[in-house]
């Protein structure tokens, strides 16, 4: 695709070219993720973080990541802080807000909202998650950590076993990492879930598609079994119509250090979007795996800067200028943290 100034709305948007492309720049951004060095290759633009939906990890790493480019920040973090609930459409927002920013990221509560949202807007928008539709930064970030989780185990995206675990029907996750890493060749998928809350259908059929095994089953033990990955998801309790329901499947799919060790692969990656739901009821992934080395979900969270990084520097249309605006960092150092 060509980047400069182009929405990033979907994963269908990508090829494998371009997921070098995006992989390359965010291991370009490494020394100033790492406060090794900084850059004000951004300074004086403005990111409009427009996040209409509860979010911690997507909302400020896209705000460190602008700032760690020496751009601003400016932010609305709930519908009910915003003119949407006086009535304003979203193509007014969109026309408004473009005019006071030089990027939007955007999440919504409603699939396909983001879309909408940017075809008004007169700056690009980057889908910060849109109901239980797409979170493209996070596939994107998912992947990033799964070729550098494998690469340390001469292992390749490339034929890899997948298990995702979990509410697979809701979680946007878990949608658009499988779209994404179906450009791969290979891939075994094991979808373990409760029938209700299954993989939706269109996904699966694409998966098979294009060559790719799945195998769903509502058995995590014998689904656990020879994989590479192990992504779990919580249950996406705001997807269902009230929390009862949502309580009907809450703690029915954990992982904790003992079923670890019977099921899995002694160096199996362990990956969770986040946030792990810790409530006793829940505890999809137990505290008692915080030391197991193939817990990456931390990792994750930190490639999640680097990707977002990349795609400012993208679309702004700035990765060969990033350094030429790079100084020392002098008040950061290791021995502080």
């Amino acid at each position: 695709m060509h980047f400069p100034g182009a929405h990033i709305l979907s994963v269908t948007q990508f090829d494998r070219n371009d997921i070098e492309t995006i992989f390359r720049v965010a291991d370009s951004m490494a020394p100033y993720a790492h406060r090794e060095r900084m850059t004000k290759v951004l300074d004086g633009a403005i990111l409009g973080n427009m996040f209409f939906e509860s979010s911690t990890r997507t909302r400020i790493s896209f705000g460190c990541a602008f700032n760690m480019l020496g751009g601003e920040v400016r932010e609305t973090t709930s519908i009910s802080a915003s003119s949407l609930t006086k009535g304003e459409s979203l193509y007014d927002t969109a026309r408004v807000l473009s005019g006071y920013s030089d990027i939007i990221v955007m999440r919504h509560p409603q699939s396909g909202s983001v879309a909408d949202f940017a075809r008004a807007s007169r700056v690009p928008v980057i889908n910060g998650g849109d109901g239980e539709n797409e979170h493209p930064s996070q596939a994107l970030l998912d992947l990033y950590t799964i070729e550098k989780e494998l690469l340390g185990r001469d292992r390749g995206v490339d034929g890899m076993h997948i298990a995702m675990v979990g509410d697979l029907r809701h979680g946007r996750t878990v949608h658009s990492l499988s779209r994404l890493v179906q450009l791969f060749d290979d891939i075994r998928f094991t979808l373990i879930s409760p029938a209700e809350l299954r993989m939706p259908e269109t996904i699966v059929n694409e998966l098979r598609e294009r060559g790719h095994e799945v195998v769903e089953t509502d058995d995590m033990e014998n689904g656990l079994t020879d994989n590479d990955i192990v992504y779990l998801t919580r249950i996406q309790e705001e997807r269902f119509s009230n929390r009862e329901e949502a309580n009907l499947y809450r703690g029915r799919f954990r992982l904790n250090q003992a079923i670890y060790t019977r099921y899995c692969q002694p160096n199996t990656v362990i990956m969770h979007p986040l946030p792990r739901d810790s409530r006793a009821e829940a505890n999809e992934l137990d505290n008692d795996l915080n030391q197991n080395p193939g817990l990456a979900i931390f990792r994750q969270a930190d490639n999640g800067v680097l990707i977002r990084m990349a795609l400012f520097a993208l679309v702004l249309d700035v990765c060969d200028r990033v350094h030429d605006t790079a100084t020392d960092i002098h008040w950061y150092t290791e021995d502080r943290f």
